[in-house]
């Protein structure tokens, strides 16, 4: 959360000309892939990056405090929500092919129409993100990937919004690492520049379906998920850490560890965040226990109690 919240009515410190949609006390639980979480005292949904301009611009002017929410599926929120305004990226959709092999894609685009869009293109390297949940600039955020490639391997220039003016950073310019890329404090990624492959369409396509079918195979849990829970220790696999715990299918309230994928807790109907959190420190101390391994959370975890 960045400013300070001022207790004051937000809605109408914020709403000015803005063109999208403020919703008031609106639960997260509505917008993040775990089904859970307590309400933001005012859920904003700017119409384009103008509107976001505009909101950000209202937002510095109040002192309130806010939240930028990708597509809320890296995100645990807790059951007491967002003081302030929670941020949707979601109407951040523009696409394009730009010469040299390079797509440009805004903040909201689904990782999932990032892969089909390039891959009509014949443009090649970024299937791995196929059936990866959330958006473009969730995934950049913290760097995801799978299969020993990362979404931040194929970036050639980041767009933030920082304050109301747009800064464009190189690759080279940022730092990053494992799941994880360094913002300045009010940077918010509302475009990005990636440099791909020509390949052939049947090649594209055929790495796209071994990918959905791996995690058909691995990853299909059923439940409302995070995805991956906790990060990997470096040369080990989490999933297998918390089996060998011996935590597969072990339940706290609502939440569970995935029967099928063990670094998957999954909602099986009326979880709390609560839950999900009392089960994680469960699971960090039976995996300390047993392996004398810290386990990390790669699930954002935010809000109040």
């Amino acid at each position: 959360m960045r400013g300070c919240y001022v207790g004051k009515d937000i809605r109408s410190l914020i709403t000015g000309s803005l063109r999208g949609e403020l919703l008031r006390d609106e639960p997260l639980a509505r917008h993040t892939s775990l089904k859970v979480g307590g309400p933001a005292d005012i859920f904003a949904i700017p119409a384009d990056l103008d509107d976001l301009r505009l909101l950000m611009g209202s937002i510095a002017a109040a002192g309130v405090a806010y939240l930028v929410i990708g597509g809320g599926c890296n995100l645990l929120v807790r059951d007491g929500g967002i003081r302030g305004v929670a941020i949707s990226m979601r109407n951040l959709r523009r696409l394009e092919e730009l010469p040299g092999n390079r797509v440009r894609s805004q903040a909201g685009v689904t990782t999932g129409e990032f892969v089909r869009f390039a891959g009509e293109r014949s443009l090649a390297g970024m299937e791995f993100l196929i059936g990866i949940p959330g958006t473009v600039g969730g995934a950049l955020s913290v760097n995801a990937g799978a299969h020993g490639e990362a979404i931040m391997d194929r970036l050639e220039t980041l767009d933030f919004l920082s304050g109301k003016e747009i800064v464009v950073k190189g690759c080279q310019e940022l730092s990053f690492g494992y799941r994880h890329l360094d913002l300045a404090p009010g940077e918010i990624i509302v475009q990005a520049t990636f440099r791909l492959d020509r390949r052939s369409g049947t090649e594209i396509e055929s790495r796209i379906e071994d990918f959905l079918a791996h995690r058909r195979t691995t990853q299909r849990v059923s439940y409302p998920s995070a995805g991956s829970f906790f990060k990997n220790p470096e040369g080990m696999q989490a999933w297998r850490l918390i089996d060998e715990a011996g935590l597969r299918g072990h339940r706290i309230g609502g939440a569970q560890v995935s029967e099928v994928h063990t670094n998957f807790l999954v909602n099986r109907g009326g979880a709390t965040a609560q839950d999900f959190l009392e089960l994680a420190a469960m699971i960090k101390e039976r995996v300390r226990s047993w392996s004398g391994i810290e386990l990390e959370e790669e699930v954002r975890i935010v809000g109040e109690d």
